[in-house]
This record gives C-alpha cells, sequence and structure tokens, in this order.
C-alpha cells in the first residue's frame, strides 16, 4: 500500500538540492518550511497522536488492547489530511483514501499486526525481517513514525526559531552563518547527547544511492540519509543548507520563514501577501513599499530635484529677480509635480525633471497668474 511507501523520514543529497519524497528543492528548504507550522498546528497534531502513543505505551508494556486499533485508524486519517496540506510533508505523495487507510486495519491485517506483535516478544528484532510479517511491520513502523510527529516539530520549533532568528541578522554568506552558528551554539557540548535540549543525529544512517537528479539525466551519486526523528531530518536539511549559503529570512510583511540562496539581502518572501484584495506576493507589495520609502527618502532623486528648485527660487526672490506671487506659484507648482511624481512612476521617468526646470517652470507659474 503506498501510505507504508513513503520514505517519511529520508533525504537524498545532490550538491546544493534536497529530495523530499518527489520534491527537489534547495538544500534547506526543508527545515525552513518547517518553521512555519504554528503552535495551533502542533497543538493539534499532539491530541491527534495521543491514540498512536498510546499503542506504543502498550507494546511497552508487552499487551495490546485490539479496540485501539479503530482509534489509530482514525488518528492516522486525520493526520494525512493535515499533512497533505502542511509542507515540507505535502512533498510526499501522500495521496490516500479512507479505503486505503481502513485495509491497513482490516481484520486479516490485524491478525498479522497481532502475530508480528507476538512474534517481537518471541524472537526480537528477528522478527522484522520475516516477509510473513512485512504487514505487521509496515504498520507499526507506520505508528511509531506518526506517534512522534507533534512533540518533534515541538522540540525543533523550540531549539532552532531562536536560531533562525540569529541568521536573519547575520551577514548572509556560508562565513555568516559558520559565525552565527558558533556564536549562538557556544558549549561544544551541545553537540552531544548529554544535553537534552539538543536531539543529536543518533542513530541516523547514510548512504551513497544512484539517482536522477535536477538539471542531469543520468544517475548522480546522491547522499541518503535515513533518520529517526523528525525533528534530526529537520536540522540535518537547515545546517546543509548553511552549509551551501542557504539560509532562513523571516518575510517582514506575512511573517512566515523563507529560504534564500545567495548573499543578496532579499527581504520579502514570493508568497501571496495575507489580505491582499488584488492577489500580490509580499514581494509586490514590499517593493512598492521599498521604492516609496526610497522616495520619500531626502537624498532621491525626486527629491533632489524639488528640493534644488525651491533653493532657486528663493536666490532669485532674495535677488529681486523674482516677484512674491511667481514665487508662490512656482513654489505651489513645484510641490503638486513632485508629488505626482512620486505617485506616477512613468512621470516621475518621464517629464517630470523637463517640467520643473527653473524656465519651464517660471513660464507655467506666469500662464498660471
Amino acid at each position: 500500500m503506498s501510505i507504508l511507501n513513503q520514505n517519511l523520514l529520508t533525504l537524498d543529497f545532490w550538491q546544493d538540492k534536497v529530495t523530499y519524497g518527489k520534491r527537489i528543492v534547495p538544500t534547506g528548504n526543508i527545515g525552513c518550511a518547517a518553521l512555519n507550522i504554528t503552535d495551533e498546528q502542533i497543538n493539534e497534531l499532539t491530541k491527534l497522536c495521543q491514540p498512536l502513543q498510546e499503542i506504543i505505551f502498550m507494546l511497552g508494556m508487552s499487551s495490546m488492547d485490539v479496540s485501539m486499533f479503530p482509534k489509530a485508524e482514525e488518528s492516522l486519517l486525520r493526520i494525512v489530511r493535515f499533512l497533505q496540506n502542511t509542507e515540507p510533508f505535502s512533498f510526499l505523495d501522500l495521496a490516500t483514501d479512507e479505503k486505503e487507510l481502513h485495509r491497513l486495519f482490516d481484520e486479516e491485517h490485524i491478525e498479522n499486526i497481532l502475530a508480528y506483535i507476538k512474534a517481537a516478544q518471541e524472537v526480537g528484532a528477528a522478527a522484522a525481517f520475516d516477509e510473513k510479517y512485512s504487514h505487521g511491520v509496515g504498520v507499526m513502523k507506520l505508528i511509531q513514525v506518526m506517534s512522534q510527529l507533534g512533540d518533534t516539530i515541538l522540540i525543533y520549533k523550540q531549539t532552532m526559531t531562536a536560531f533562525a532568528h540569529a541568521l536573519h541578522d547575520s551577514k548572509r554568506t556560508p562565513d555568516g552563518y559558520a559565525a552565527a552558528f558558533a556564536e549562538h551554539f557556544t558549549d561544544t557540548d551541545k553537540l552531544m547527547l548529554t544535553d537534552p535540549s539538543w536531539m543529536a543525529l543518533s542513530n541516523t544512517t547514510m548512504q551513497y544511492v544512484s539517482a536522477v537528479m535536477p538539471e542531469k539525466e543520468i544517475p548522480q551519486l546522491v547522499k541518503r540519509l535515513h533518520y529517526v526523528s523528525f525533528v534530526g531530518m529537520f536540522r540535518s536539511d537547515l545546517f546543509e543548507g548553511l552549509c551551501v549559503g542557504h539560509a532562513p529570512r523571516k518575510c517582514p510583511i506575512c511573517g512566515k520563514w523563507f529560504l534564500t540562496t545567495d548573499a543578496r539581502h532579499t527581504k520579502y518572501c514570493g508568497g501571496l501577501a495575507p489580505g491582499d484584495k488584488l492577489g500580490r506576493t509580499c514581494r509586490q507589495i514590499g517593493n512598492l513599499k521599498g521604492r516609496e520609502q526610497r522616495e520619500l527618502a531626502g537624498d532621491h532623486p525626486i527629491k533632489a530635484i524639488y528640493t534644488r528648485r525651491m533653493n532657486t527660487i528663493t536666490q532669485y526672490l532674495h535677488r529681486d529677480t523674482l516677484d512674491e506671487l511667481t514665487a508662490k506659484e512656482m513654489k505651489r507648482l513645484a510641490k503638486d509635480k513632485m508629488k505626482r511624481a512620486i505617485k506616477e512612476f512613468a512621470y516621475a521617468q518621464g517629464d517630470y525633471a523637463k517640467e520643473m526646470e527653473q524656465d519651464a517652470l517660471l513660464k507655467e507659474a506666469r500662464a498660471k497668474i
């Protein structure tokens, strides 16, 4: 069944790209996307995981209540629905329906699950390699992985959000990220298992496999990592991204984290801006705001032309080569033109400078008077 064939805790790394499921994205994208999972979503996931955790607990007590499987089925269904709509899990091919999940826990398959559990209690880990228990093994692995989902995402956000903010303010180069890392994780003991706040990549396995990667039509040698927890997978991807100059940045418009892949100070993400009736992206709105701020700056060309013209009018007035009525009208016209140039980009790039010349402004003012 497809739900059992998902590599939920596996990433393929190749140069500056990472593959998760069927999506190939810049390295660091997986860990960055996980930062955007909200506290409300984590609370919801934690509640959904409880029936699965109860099954794991019963296994630890060497007992199993068959009545728990319908609850586990409903829990898995709701978790999968959540994952289908949440990055980075939506990168996986989790297309499934209620019938498929129901088949995982039909009478025949429950018998296989129970048989596997009994065999595991009798012969240990060897039971997992017995082909006749393949369904039971698959379902129990799925339950174990899903049962930790809420807790591990919470650990990841608690330990990595502050570091992401440190990266946000750092020099956006691999050297800058390394400096931010060294400053944030000052004690090397944090990389050891002795510190519970730092979940080291324990039991993570790595292998090299041949796979067709982006920009190549022939198989490439890639580094495939298998993790035991989501927090380990997210952190590993985030750090791999830092090594190649990729880092998260928080968009000031929507508040979400997005990945930058070069040293440019990209400030806004490319997602849709919340509440914008025109359906514009944060980057589009940010560019407009940036332009307005630049145009309001005293040294902006639009403002510079206006300031220079106002000074010239004042000088002519003091030299008695311009009467007060004409000077007043010229200043009014100049201010109106400056405001128009700020609002209309085409005018600012076109006739604005020409109309603000002293002779042109004087001629227009006298015509108005």
